[in-house]
């Protein structure tokens, strides 16, 4: 079973009555320079250098939760 880790970054958050339009992007390089690969977002950046999701939340628990510049792990796992 193949399976895939993405690192991202929460870039926005749009509020709206009931829910909330959440937009993530691959975390980037940490700014090190020269990049040896050892900062944990240079490396992901080096294995999936773009990534773009978004994400709508309906429930009311998670409302409010989530801020601008927190990032994820986004876990890609077959499903059966």
């Amino acid at each position: 079973m193949t399976t895939m880790r993405a690192k991202m970054q929460l870039s926005s958050v749009e509020n709206f009555i009931t829910s909330e339009r959440l937009s993530l992007r691959a975390v980037c390089e940490s700014g090190g320079n020269p990049v040896d690969w050892s900062d944990e977002d240079d490396n992901f950046t080096r294995w999936t250098p773009s990534a773009e999701l978004t994400v709508t939340v309906n429930n009311p628990a998670l409302l409010g939760k989530f801020k601008a510049g927190d990032q994820f792990y986004v876990d890609f796992t077959p499903a059966e």
